[in-house]
């Protein structure tokens, strides 16, 4: 079934302020639990998207004129930079009241989005098409929104917009296919994306129709692959993929960006 378009600031807004409402039915000893990420609590995970919204605002009023980079490559800027993005997600959540640190920052946000997004921004990796931009800012916040989830079991998980959840899935697929071009395995995430790419030793060619090595999984299992929250392994093991063919491994080439 087809997603309804919509202008990505709107996409991103909407999930954010889900997570938002999410995160002020919480009390302080829920905000200190420890989270699902190794290291981080629940309210440094807050932090995190505060600095996120902030990093996003700052880098639309950057106009560049320089030749985008594709996305696959400009987030392969995040791993080299993990220590210095979680300081600063840290240092964002020693505020007083994170929620409303948040809030404040969305809002801010809103305000920057609602005009036309710059063609090229310089985002902190390097210049990006501002859409693409606002992109890689909806996969943060979806993921987050399930890391916040998986924090949490005894709450009610973070509700992922529709919207949101496929535009992270299409830009995370993308991003593989863009880091490992080809058209020897074929990733199938229904109902949001399909793409072939080629992983380790691609074998011959495949040049028509469907390769003969297929991977097929749900959307959240694929956001939790594609993210470094679960192993390849493991996710295969519980039968949340399925993979035919004697390539179809993606283990060699996930997590895409973490």
């Amino acid at each position: 079934m087809a997603t309804r378009s919509r202008p990505p600031a709107e996409v991103l807004l909407e999930q954010s302020r889900t997570a938002l409402s999410w995160l002020r039915a919480l009390d302080e000893e829920a905000l200190a639990t420890p989270s699902a990420l190794t290291g981080w609590t629940v309210r440094q995970l807050a932090g995190h998207l505060v600095f996120a919204h902030a990093t996003l605002r700052e880098s639309l009023a950057r106009v560049s004129a320089e030749r985008p980079l594709p996305v696959h490559v400009y987030v392969q800027g995040y791993r080299p930079n993990a220590d210095r993005i979680a300081d600063a997600s840290r240092s964002a959540a020693e505020v007083d009241d994170v929620v409303a640190a948040l809030d404040a920052e969305v809002e801010r946000c809103a305000e920057a989005l609602a005009g036309p997004l710059p063609a090229v921004a310089l985002g902190p990796r390097g210049p990006i098409a501002g859409e693409d931009l606002v992109r890689t800012r909806i996969v943060e916040v979806v993921v987050h929104s399930d890391d916040l989830s998986r924090s949490l079991p005894d709450h009610e998980p973070v509700p992922l917009q529709r919207l949101a959840l496929a535009t992270a899935v299409r830009t995370l697929t993308g991003i593989l296919a863009g880091q490992h071009p080809g058209r020897s395995v074929e990733v199938r995430v229904p109902p949001y994306a399909a793409v072939q790419c080629a992983v380790g030793d691609p074998g011959p060619m495949h040049t028509r129709g469907t390769p003969p090595n297929v991977v097929e999984t749900d959307p959240v299992t694929f956001l939790r692959l594609a993210t470094g929250r679960v192993p390849w392994s493991e996710a295969l093991g519980a039968g949340r993929v399925h993979a035919s063919g004697l390539r179809a491994d993606l283990s060699a080439a996930l997590p895409v960006l973490s």
